[in-house]
C-alpha cells in the first residue's frame, strides 16, 4: 500500500512539472496548431485529477483503520459517559429525594413543635383559670344571698365572667332531670327515687367549667338510681306428715318393738309376736 502511494505521488509530480515546464522550441511551438494544444491540456488536466482522485482514495483506505480504532475509542468513551451519566442521574434523583424527606421531616416537626407550644399554653392557661373557680363559687354564693353589697358584687362577677370567657372558659350546662354524663359530672352520691329513670340529675352541688372541648372542673351532682326489686314473699311452710310412733319395750330380757298409731293403738300385738318367736325355735330344733 505505501508503495503504490509513493508511485502516484512520483506521476503525480512528475505531471505536474511536465505541464510547468516551458516548451524547448518556441519557434516550433509557434508553428503548431492552436487546437491541438488546448486538446493536450485538456487532456493533462483530466489525468492530474484521476490522479488526485486515486492518490484520495488510498489516503483514506490507509486511514480507515485509524479512523476505525479511533471510532471505537470514542465509542467506548461515550459508553462509559453514559453510564457515568446514568449513575449521576440517580444520585441527583436520591439526594433529591432525600432532600424532600428532610423538609418534609423539617415540616412535621415544625407542626407538632408549633401543636406542642399551643397544648402547653392551653394547660397552663386552663390551670389558671381553674385555681380561679373558688372566687366564681364565692361571688355566686355571694349573690345568692341577702346581702347589701350585691350590686357591688354583680359588677366584680360579670367582670370576672369576661376574663373567664375571653379565655374560652364557660360553665358546663347542667339541668335538673338530665341524664348523667361522665364526660361531664361526677356523681357525688345517689338516691332512690321511684319516678326517674336511673342515673338522672336531681341536684348540682357545684357547677362545672370547661375550656374549648377541656374540661377545667367536673360538674358535682347527685344521681337517682332505681329501688331494688320488692323481695318475693315467703311460701307457707307445709305441716310435716303424721309419722307413727315406735315404742321399744322390754319383756323375757329382750327387746320387743311395737308400732303404736297416732291414736296410741297398738297395731301389732305382742302375742303374735311371742308365737312366731316360739315357731322359729321349733323349727330351730
Amino acid at each position: 500500500m505505501t508503495r503504490k502511494k509513493k508511485e502516484i505521488e512520483k506521476m503525480s509530480k512528475d505531471t505536474i512539472k511536465n505541464r510547468d515546464k516551458p516548451p524547448s522550441n518556441v519557434e516550433n511551438t509557434e508553428s503548431k496548431d492552436v487546437g491541438v494544444s488546448v486538446d493536450k491540456e485538456e487532456e493533462g488536466e483530466q489525468e492530474i485529477k484521476l490522479l488526485e482522485g486515486e492518490e484520495q482514495k488510498v489516503l483514506e483506505y490507509h486511514d480507515f483503520d485509524e479512523l476505525k480504532a479511533k471510532y471505537n475509542a470514542l465509542k467506548e468513551s461515550n459508553k462509559k459517559d453514559k453510564e457515568a451519566l446514568i449513575k449521576y442521574q440517580k444520585e441527583s434523583e436520591s439526594w433529591k429525594n432525600k432532600h424532600m424527606r428532610l423538609q418534609a421531616e423539617f415540616e412535621n416537626a415544625q407542626k407538632r413543635w408549633n401543636k406542642n407550644r399551643q397544648n402547653l399554653r392551653t394547660e397552663y392557661t386552663g390551670l389558671t383559670l381553674k385555681a380561679f373557680l373558688p372566687l366564681y363559687d364565692s361571688f355566686k354564693k355571694a349573690l345568692d344571698g341577702d346581702d347589701e353589697n350585691k350590686a357591688i358584687l354583680k359588677q366584680f362577677y360579670d367582670q370576672f365572667i369576661s376574663i373567664l370567657k375571653f379565655h374560652k372558659a364557660e360553665p358546663i350546662e347542667v339541668k335538673i332531670n338530665d341524664p348523667f354524663d361522665y364526660s361531664y359530672h361526677e356523681a357525688l352520691s345517689s338516691i332512690e327515687k321511684d319516678d326517674l329513670p336511673n342515673n338522672s340529675i336531681i341536684e348540682i352541688i357545684q357547677d362545672g367549667w370547661k375550656m374549648d372541648k377541656d374540661v377545667l372542673r367536673y360538674a358535682k351532682v347527685i344521681v337517682s338510681r332505681e329501688p331494688p326489686p320488692p323481695e318475693p314473699e315467703p311460701e307457707p311452710e307445709l305441716e310435716p306428715e303424721e309419722q307413727p310412733e315406735v315404742k321399744t319395750i322390754l319383756e323375757d330380757g329382750e327387746k320387743d318393738t311395737e308400732i303404736i298409731n297416732s291414736e296410741g293403738e297398738i297395731k301389732e300385738d305382742i302375742e303374735e309376736h311371742k308365737e312366731e318367736k316360739g315357731e322359729i325355735e321349733n323349727n330351730n330344733k
